[in-house]
């Protein structure tokens, strides 16, 4: 972490410390030596024009003249801190107050964020309580100093109640001598994404300064990676890309552009679509995202639709905050929100990543109680969509250094970090570590396959949309690759789910997932879906027509299966249809005739309330005559007892 040098206000706080807050009048130093205020003159001198080592050579010479001159041990501390020596220029300022105690409060001010830099936390405690006590106070240095004091307090009882945290370097075919960033990983885990900045000339390392590149590599195993490949254009270009994101779906990715020719800002949020193995010609997000400041870290959420990222702009709680919007049907995005109090702050907050749960979101803030600089934080969204207060990952994943960004797998067991401070390969290097029980996500799995045409096998581009069959929200829009009909879906365990797939000139196709507690997240679903093309004869299973037992009343949970058929109605207005029940072989014949009939009516009953032409459509009763699965298991009982329609004929 780079000091931001706290003390390095130099002649400011020298004249401070000689005016309101000091014991002595205005302009009059604390020495009565001359060859000492000689010195300090000739070294402030110095300093001003940046000679550092003249003006250190110079307050040497002050203080060997007077040990206790005030003013030259304050520019002594100044200098020892802009050499980055702050145990050195603590030393140099507290000489200051054990010699005159009340010479300047702000110097407790100073010490205190050196202290907390060095994560000296209950003495930084100490310090900023007694700036504190002072007079005079100003307020912008008083707020300032209480949420230092209360990271202080934050640090100290973190050191004494450590998480467990055990990371491990990713190795090799990653980590170079270089930085390397962490960026994404890939829902089923089988790709990582990230960025490694490198010298554009490696002979001449300061020539035309650095290059960022994003780099993609493949597992091997559990814990082996190939080498990581550039990933080239159209992706990386002669200039600086960063804060690189991956859909959980896979089908998309944003980052952060800077000092683009189409950029709006400083840095700008650019995207790419996946079209089977190649990425289109990134495309800026425009003017609805992009302000004209700066936004970046982009975060993708894995219900298709939302945007998290980092901004600049106008109208946040402090200079950087977290952000959503929303893509639309047409490709257009929302005006951006702001995320509230709860995750922005009057400080800075960075690099956002929402887990595939849709729940949890991780980020990285200076202004919630912390070990110092920027630390890791998580926080739950509510049912009320609103979010709960921030929570500090802890000691020692967070220290007194700066941590900006954090990832975690789809299962919410594993999480990666990117850091200087292990040793490691080179500078900053990759880890991977096990995430604590209390800091996980919602565990998540997956279902992925393909779609196809069942008639001529081609591959399909198809929309998927799955829903919350609880509270009948949308979870997730996707759809298929154009090329390859590749899907994956991100499917959140304690949930169930309904799924619909369709693509304009098929039938579409209704299923449903329950992952209450009855599909472990070791065992993702792998299905191929056929679509079937609209032909006289075919028929769908509306798996999402739900009934009580023995009854016939729809269930809510049915309704966005029915909004899915009024659609398809609705689009393909030229076909007739037939409604049908069946049932499994419980109950006598007689009685699951009529329930299935009456189960099909039901469905009939609301296409035609929802204004559908009572001529296109009819409705039968089938019972146990048309099993499609056997009646020996629970299971088979249960495919049996379903709705169809089946396309019956054209107008």
């Amino acid at each position: 972490m780079k000091i931001l040098h706290p003390a390095s206000v130099t002649l400011f706080l020298v004249l401070l410390a000689i005016g309101s807050q000091a014991q002595q009048p205005a302009n009059q130093l604390s020495t009565n030596n001359k060859k000492a205020e000689k010195e300090f003159d000739a070294a402030m001198q110095a300093y001003q024009d940046r000679d550092n080592a003249r003006a250190m050579a110079g307050i040497i010479k002050a203080l060997e003249a007077d040990s206790t001159f005030c003013e030259a041990l304050i520019l002594k501390g100044d200098l020892l801190s802009d050499a980055k020596m702050p145990s050195e220029a603590i030393e140099a300022y507290k000489k200051v107050l054990r010699s005159n105690a009340s010479f300047s409060n702000n110097l407790y001010f100073i010490i205190g964020g050196l202290e907390l830099y060095l994560g000296r936390y209950r003495d930084s405690e100490i310090d900023f309580a007694k700036y504190l006590e002072g007079k005079n106070v100003p307020d912008v240095k008083r707020r300032k100093s209480m949420a230092q004091l209360a990271n202080a307090r934050f640090g100290a009882e973190a050191l004494e109640h450590p998480v467990p945290f055990s990371p491990v370097n990713l190795g090799d075919s990653i980590n170079t001598r270089f930085d390397e960033y962490i960026n994404a990983i890939t829902t089923d885990e089988e790709l990582l994404y990230f960025t490694r900045k490198v010298p554009r000339n490696e002979k001449k390392p300061d020539l035309k300064g650095y290059e960022e590149d994003f780099y993609a590599t493949r597992k091997v195993d559990s814990v082996t990676w190939r080498m990581a490949r550039n990933m080239g254009p159209p992706i990386n270009t002669a200039g600086n890309e960063g804060a690189l994101n991956i859909s959980p779906d896979g089908r998309y990715l944003f980052f952060a552009g800077c000092e683009r020719p189409d950029g709006l800002g400083s840095c700008d949020i650019y995207w790419s679509r996946k079209i089977g193995d190649s990425w289109t010609e990134p495309e800026n997000l425009g003017p609805v995202v992009n302000s004209t400041t700066w936004d970046s870290q982009p975060c993708f959420s894995s219900d298709g639709k939302t945007l998290y990222f980092a901004s600049k702009r106008p109208g946040g709680k402090g200079s950087s905050d977290i952000w959503k919007t929303e893509l639309q049907a047409d490709g257009s995005w929302t005006e951006p929100v702001n995320l509230g109090d709860s995750i922005n702050t009057a400080f800075e907050e960075m690099a956002p990543f929402i887990h595939s749960d849709g729940q949890t979101l991780y980020f990285s803030s200076k202004g919630h109680p912390g070990m110092g600089g920027f630390d890791l934080f998580y926080s739950r969204r509510k049912p009320d969509n609103t979010w709960s207060k921030a929570i500090n990952l802890g000691y020692p994943i967070n220290t007194n250094s700066d941590e900006m960004v954090l990832i975690v797998n789809s299962r919410g067991d594993k999480a990666y970090i990117s850091s200087d401070k292990f040793g490691g390969k080179g500078r900053q290097d990759i880890y991977q570590f096990p995430l604590y029980k209390e800091a996980r996500p919602i565990p998540s799995t997956y279902f992925k396959g393909i779609v196809f045409d069942s008639e001529t096998k081609k591959r399909l581009q198809a929309r998927f949309e799955l829903t919350n069959l609880g509270d009948g929200g949308t979870v997730a829009n996707s759809v298929s690759d154009p090329v390859n009909g590749e899907f994956l879906l991100v499917l959140p365990i304690d949930k169930d789910y309904g799924l619909n797939v369709s693509k304009d000139g098929y039938l579409f196709y209704s299923d449903n997932f329950s992952l209450k507690g009855l599909h472990g997240i070791d065992k993702p679903f792998i299905k191929n879906i056929a679509l079937k093309p609209v032909m006289v004869g075919e028929s769908v299973v509306l798996r999402n027509i739900f009934f009580d037992t023995d009854k016939y009343i729809l269930k809510p949970e049915s309704m966005g299966e029915l909004s899915k058929l009024l659609e398809f109605l609705r689009k393909n207005s030229k076909i007739k249809v037939e409604l049908s029940g069946h049932t499994d072989n419980m109950g006598t014949p007689a009685y699951n005739i009529e329930l299935s009939r009456n189960r099909a009516k039901a469905v009939y009953d609301y296409l035609i309330v929802n204004g559908i032409a009572a001529g296109r459509l009819s409705y039968a009763g089938y019972g146990l005559t048309r099993p499609i699965d056997s009646n020996d298991t629970e299971q088979g009982r249960a495919n049996n007892r379903r709705t169809e329609f089946r396309i019956a004929g054209t107008l």
